[in-house]
């Protein structure tokens, strides 16, 4: 199996990077490496979706978005996504069909908060037939 992402220590924050082979699988990835600070990933369930659309000024700004969107709708709807369909996704918009489940804090505890993403030491590289990311995250 190909690794999906690793967690990377930072000073005061935390880390991901994340790979895939397309930019689909890179962003799914990444929100996977996000839900995995926070929870056992292993553990959601696909008993709801959202649609999701972004637009941003750049690969970047879209990656930063689409992870605070997905911490956003955790914070206050309770949600995580374990599958991501993108119906569109280029350097400055996506738009995705989310599955995953509310979560129950009483039965999911967390592991601990992730309040942002950031753009700091935030960097998106492509080679030949493979994307890797790396993001911190505000903790």
């Amino acid at each position: 199996m190909e690794k999906k992402f690793q967690i990377v220590d930072h000073t005061a924050d935390i880390g991901i990077i994340c790979y895939g082979k397309s930019l689909q699988q890179l962003f799914s990835n990444a929100a996977l490496g996000l839900y995995s600070l926070m929870f056992n990933v292993a553990d959601i369930d696909e008993q709801m979706h959202r649609d999701i659309r972004l637009s941003a000024k750049d690969r970047d700004g879209l990656l930063v978005d689409w992870l605070n969107e997905l911490i956003y709708l955790f914070d206050v709807d309770r949600i995580i996504f374990s599958r991501f369909v993108f119906n569109r996704l280029n350097d400055t918009s996506l738009q995705a069909h989310c599955f995953g489940d509310t979560i129950d804090a009483k039965h999911q505890p967390i592991k601990r908060e992730v309040k942002a993403a950031t753009y700091h030491m935030l960097k998106i590289t492509q080679k030949k037939n493979s994307y890797q990311a790396q993001v911190v995250f505000d903790i």
